[in-house]
């Protein structure tokens, strides 16, 4: 089955592209969160920024009006530790009173990179001192061990570049884990579908993720034999009951044409008389073709006629086909012509030869039949050079021809038996069905259409042996 591969590279496509997206977005959305959180300066940016707003006049200490607003607005403290007494000179108005004012070496070794009295400490250098902001409590977390080894940040590129490839692969291993089952379920689904095509009983197993649809298929599947068994049974019947009717009119229709004939031949009728004797043997003719040809189609269409095939020259075959009409003398009034344009090498085909015959008299007949007053026939036989795959037999005449409406409903409609609106005559009938049935079991196509001449025209193609 092709489908469950294409399935399952659909499935690990989708779940690496996921994975690799989902990376991605939450690599996006941590930075985003971070920056969100870091909306205000770094605090020790702004304690290098507040140590050098802060300048020394004779009266003391000042810190630009600036910096004030900006620690004030923070509910930020802040001293000033000289660098020789390591005495806090100079604080903010907000100094909480358990900050120390003095400090020792140690003190100062610790508030830099730790707390002072649960505040978060940062440092700002200055020339003749140390600049200490105090941030509310709560409000920072700083890393009391700032160091790391050295192998490891050199490292670190290739370690995320692990993780990051450990990462896909293990959510590619898990999607596919937890998607194998659902095409473990959908393969018989599928391969069920199939088989309904093929017209044979189907049954998938109604467990798993798909049990519900493999119970449709399965109803699906009965009611489709069902129609299957019912459908074979209409159309045997249908079968039999035109052979049985065949059978049963040939009788009477022999007696009819025989009295006809003999009441044709009378001398002793009047001619009025002999004339209507021809018109009922003639009638009767048509009658006796008509039931051989629903015989026939019948045949056909239910795959019960029998194929002959053997290596015949197709253009012997028409040949001999427009010999017999020219030999009956059709009262005079057909010319019949032929053309074979088609090298001696592409004239061998794989027909039925006595079929083929039928299919060109019935199209020959259909010229006859719906041109009373006589007309040009013209049978042609040609192939393709180029592709030498099939060879094509022309039927056409130059008389009445059909409509356009006519010649789409002898190509589109589903069958062929169809009358004008105004006249009752049938017209371009079951004939034409058998010619395309002929041609359909011989692997060709059938097409009408209007003859160059302006008469009706039917073009039929047979496939040429392969070499």
């Amino acid at each position: 089955m092709k489908s469950a591969p294409k399935l399952i590279r659909h499935f690990a496509s989708t779940g690496m592209i996921s994975s690799i997206l989902l990376i991605i977005f939450n690599i996006i959305l941590v930075f985003t969160i971070l920056d969100s959180y870091n909306n205000t300066s770094y605090p020790y940016e702004t304690a290098e920024k507040a140590a050098k707003s802060l300048k020394r006049l004779e009266s003391g200490y000042v810190l630009s009006d600036n910096m004030a607003r900006k620690l004030e607005s923070e509910n930020i403290w802040a001293v000033f530790i000289d660098n020789h007494t390591l005495e806090v000179v100079w604080n903010t108005d907000n100094l909480p009173d358990t900050v120390p004012e003095k400090y020792t070496a140690s003190g100062i070794a610790e508030l830099t990179i730790g707390y002072i009295d649960g505040y978060p400490a940062f440092t700002g250098r200055a020339k003749d001192g140390l600049m200490v902001l105090g941030y509310p409590k709560d409000s920072l977390w700083k890393h009391m061990s700032p160091s790391w080894d050295l192998n490891f940040i050199s490292d670190l590129p290739m370690i995320l570049l692990i993780l990051l490839v450990t990462n896909i692969l293990v959510i590619f291993i898990i999607y596919m884990v937890t998607s194998s089952r659902l095409v473990n379920a959908i393969n018989p689904i599928i391969n069920g579908i199939q088989a309904l095509s093929s017209g044979g009983p189907v049954r998938v197993n109604e467990t798993g993720l798909l049990s519900e649809v493999a119970a449709n298929i399965n109803r699906t599947s009965e009611f489709l034999q069902s129609q299957n068994y019912y459908l074979h049974r209409k159309e045997t019947a249908r079968a039999n009951w035109i052979a049985g009717i065949s059978h049963d009119i040939r009788t009477p229709l022999s007696m009819v044409m025989g009295y006809a004939c003999q009441l044709m031949e009378d001398i002793n009728l009047t001619e009025e008389e002999q004339q209507k004797a021809t018109v009922i043997v003639k009638q009767s003719r048509r009658i006796k073709n008509l039931i051989n040809d629903l015989n026939l189609a019948s045949k056909l269409e239910y795959n019960m006629q029998p194929l002959k095939l053997a290596d015949e020259n197709i253009v012997a075959v028409v040949r001999q086909t427009v010999a017999d009409f020219i030999n009956m003398d059709i009262s005079g009034k057909y010319e019949f012509e032929l053309e074979a344009g088609i090298p001696r090498a592409l004239c061998n085909v794989n027909i039925d030869k006595e079929l083929i015959k039928r299919a060109i008299n019935n199209l020959i007949w259909n010229s006859i039949n719906h041109n009373e007053q006589g007309c040009k026939i013209l049978a042609s036989i040609t192939a393709d050079n180029k592709k030498k795959d099939h060879v094509t037999v022309e039927i056409s005449d130059d008389g009445t021809g059909a409509t356009d409406r006519q010649i789409y409903k002898i190509n589109n409609a589903p069958h062929y038996m169809f009358r004008d609106e105004s006249t009752t005559e049938q017209r371009h009938g079951l004939g034409l069905l058998i010619v395309r049935q002929i041609i359909s079991v011989h692997g060709g196509t059938v097409i009408a259409g209007h003859s160059p001449c302006g008469g009706f025209q039917v073009k039929f193609t047979l496939p040429l042996p392969k070499k």
